[in-house]
């Protein structure tokens, strides 16, 4: 509580507290420092505000508002349109304009020189001229140290402030708690530098009394120099610390210097309060608008006559009741607070523990490492121990064995040697046939390459240390715990679609700190459905082929780890192509069919019929695509249609259930599904003849026509599943595949179909 029994200004306990119009309270000496003149060419109320108040803005009614006006009102009364411009308090509100200083002191409010002191006065002179010139040479203003609004001050000067009576008290009553009387206290005040950085200020060692503030010795070097503008300042010792007040009263016009902090005797019962400007007059009631206790004479002289005004216990039980009510709201937060203070420090503990948990587990798994490297160290010099035995073994080994070869063969040579010096030349002649042979036979021992070492010197072991050395270097804490991957974006650029398949692209987001393991790719079903997993592995670009044609699919992608799956990414909108591109399927044609153009004509090398698919694959909406016949020899019978994966090749398409076509000669057409023939239809192909081929699959029928002409009715009803673009034909006939196109919307009427 000590921290808000204290004055912003000096750091010290309250003394003669004021009430500021912003409900902060101030020091009534600090106050005195911190007021600030305006001059007249500053004013800063704009000039609605400086009109006349009405019937009590009369110069001789502000003069003789109270015993202590004398001098004001004098001045007042000289010069009404001056007097105006010092009365700025208004009846509907607490009688305070605003003014924000230009020049500020380190405590945040500006401080200006007082007026010079007249010839021969004393500094304590000139500081109560200071005083009385806030209302008598120019108008004045005060700034609040706490948050920093600023208040216009009347003809009444710092005296039209309220004195908290209650700050005083409570004042008071906190010295006597803590053993020290209320006079003791005041006496042993020492005035402190109001320029001072430090914490608490350092006390003063000098005032100026032009400037009108108290200066530290080292404040006084650096601010206030004995040279230059401050040359002519006079120094003079700070002033003592208040002494105690008299218990007698004082006169409402005493208004000038410092008080002491109670406002009454240690030891005297505190005075019951009355009105600052009506003696002997009691508060009685609560002036709601104005905020501020008012005696009788005050109600009956008219200035609170349009305002609320209450009895003065009515209203103190109401505030008393507010007040309460507002401290529970903030007792709550504090046992909140209290709780949440100990929960801090159970974490703290909590954290405590688990560091050194944790460092106890770093060691471990460190001297693990250290041990598996050492194991790992001792096996790899087992083997380079064991390699180089082997090879000591083979040099000594193979240097032993040429060795005795040396010694055989440098021995026979020897003996030869001495044989060839022998005269005797029958005796010669017996041994050197076995000579001859036995020099052929140690010179084949020396073949190519037994002068060559078996083994190399080097060693032939390498041991790849940089991926250990990496990972190491990358050892570090995966800070994994409750962490999932974060949703992966979508690359738009490399997004596409062809035909009817989808590619999308994506990556991780920089600076991830968690890795993906892997990836989820969802794709709906291109109507609005549900969605569904369409891939799942570590790539980050995928392609889903055998879309839906002219259909628009959503798709999006999320990433996963050991700690779990992430996030999905923003949705992307694909729209797949409206008509289908394609071409003959090579890997699906019977191995007769022979492709050309860019796998857009087909032919076939066999007499017999053999069947080809298209690259593309429909289940919905509606196809259509063009042959046209570049060859027709002794009168095939070409057959066009759809067909599953599944269909036979080897034979006539529509002989199984697997196709549904139309095969046609240069004179009529048929029908056929399963092998069974229908709808024998006149009119043939030729060379130039196109044939067209319809699949609605919204109606799920299937239609022919030849150069343009519908041949027959609807060919085929009841059509569901996965279709492909199918041809059967030999080698008669070639045709020519065109797609791309757009469903006719103007077609010649169906031919009659004969018996």
């Amino acid at each position: 509580m000590e921290e808000e029994l204290k004055c912003p200004v000096c750091g010290s306990l309250f003394r003669e507290p004021i009430i500021l119009p912003c409900s902060h309270n101030v020091c009534l000496p600090c106050a005195r420092t911190i007021a600030v003149q305006t001059p007249d060419g500053e004013q800063h109320l704009p000039p609605p505000l400086l009109l006349p108040r009405g019937p009590d803005s009369d110069p001789a009614a502000s003069g003789g508002a109270g015993a202590s006006g004398g001098a004001v009102g004098g001045a007042a009364a000289s010069g009404g349109d001056h007097a105006d411009k010092l009365s700025l308090h208004s009846e509907t509100d607490s009688g305070y304009g605003s003014y924000t200083p230009s020049l500020k002191s380190p405590n945040g409010v500006r401080v200006l020189p007082t007026v010079p002191a007249p010839p021969g006065s004393s500094a304590a002179a000139a500081r109560g001229a200071a005083c009385s010139s806030l209302a008598a040479c120019s108008s004045s203003s005060i700034t609040c140290p706490q948050c920093h609004r600023s208040a216009s001050l009347d003809h009444r000067g710092l005296r039209g402030f309220q004195r908290n009576r209650l700050l005083e008290a409570i004042v008071q009553r906190f010295q006597q708690g803590r053993g020290a009387a209320p006079g003791a206290s005041a006496a042993t005040m020492v005035a402190v530098c109001q320029l001072c950085d430090r914490t608490p200020p350092e006390p003063a060692a000098a005032l100026c009394e032009q400037c009108d503030v108290l200066y530290c010795a080292s404040c006084q070097l650096k601010c206030h120099p004995s040279r230059g503008p401050f040359a002519k300042h006079r120094l003079v010792q700070p002033p003592p610390p208040p002494a105690p007040p008299e218990p007698a009263p004082v006169a409402p016009g005493a208004g000038g210097g410092c008080k002491s902090p109670g406002g009454a005797g240690g030891g005297a019962a505190r005075k019951f309060p009355t009105c600052p400007e009506h003696d002997l007059e009691n508060y009685s009631m609560y002036c709601v608008s104005c905020r501020s206790p008012v005696c009788y004479v005050c109600l009956e002289d008219g200035r609170h006559a349009q305002h609320e005004v209450k009895p003065l216990g009515a209203a103190w039980k109401q505030h008393k009741a507010q007040l309460s009510q507002a401290l529970n709201g903030v007792s709550d937060k504090a046992k909140e607070a209290k709780e949440f203070l100990v929960q801090l420090k159970n974490i703290l503990q909590q954290i405590q523990e688990n560091g050194l948990d944790y460092e106890a587990c770093l060691v471990a798994q460190c001297d693990a490492l250290v041990d598996a490297l050492t194991r790992q160290k001792a096996k790899l010099l087992t083997k380079v121990t064991k390699e180089r035995e082997h090879k000591l073994k083979m040099v000594w080994d193979q240097i032993n064995h040429c060795t005795l070869k040396l010694r055989q063969s440098t021995g026979l040579m020897e003996y030869c040697l001495e044989v060839i010096k022998e005269n005797d030349p029958s005796g010669f002649l017996q041994i050197s046939d076995a000579l001859i042979k036995r020099v052929q036979v140690s010179q084949e021992q020396w073949v190519k390459g037994a002068l060559e070492p078996k083994v190399s010197a080097e060693f032939d072991l390498t041991l790849d240390s940089e991926p250990l050395l990496q990972a190491i270097h990358q050892l570090d804490f995966l800070q994994m715990k409750c962490r999932v991957p974060p949703a992966p974006l979508l690359q738009l650029e490399k997004c596409c679609t062809r035909n009817n398949s989808v590619t999308l692209a994506w990556r991780t987001p920089p600076f991830t700190p968690s890795p993906a393991d892997g990836y989820v790719l969802e794709l709906d079903d291109g109507d609005g459905g549900q969605f569904r997993e369409v891939y799942v592995g570590k790539e980050t670009l995928c392609t889903i082929d055998g879309l839906h044609f002219n259909s628009t699919y959503n798709a999006r992608v999320k990433a996963f780890n050991s700690s779990g799956v992430g996030p999905y990414s923003k949705t992307v909108v694909l729209q797949t192509s409206d008509v289908a591109w394609f071409t003959f399927d090579p890997n699906s044609g019977h191995r007769d069919i022979i492709l050309s153009n860019d796998n857009q004509t087909a032919t076939c090398s066999s007499y017999d019929d053999r069947v080809v698919l298209g690259t593309a694959a429909f289940s919905k909406g509606v196809h259509y695509w063009e042959l046209h016949v570049d060859r027709y020899d002794n009168h095939p019978d070409p057959a066009f249609g759809v067909a599953r994966a599944s269909v036979a090749k080897d034979m006539m398409l529509g002989k199984d259930d697997k196709a549904w076509a139309m095969y046609v000669d240069n004179n009529r057409s048929w029908f056929m599904h399963c092998n069974s023939h229908t709808n024998r239809t006149e009119g043939g192909v030729c060379k130039g003849a196109t044939v067209g081929v319809l699949l609605d699959l919204n109606k799920h029928i299937l239609t022919f026509f030849i150069n343009g002409q519908q041949q027959g009715p609807t060919a085929f009803s009841h059509v569901d599943g996965v279709f492909m673009p199918a041809l059967s034909l030999n080698r008669n006939v070639q045709v020519t595949l065109h797609t791309g196109l757009e469903v006719p919307t103007s077609l010649g009427r169906p031919k009659l179909t004969g018996n």
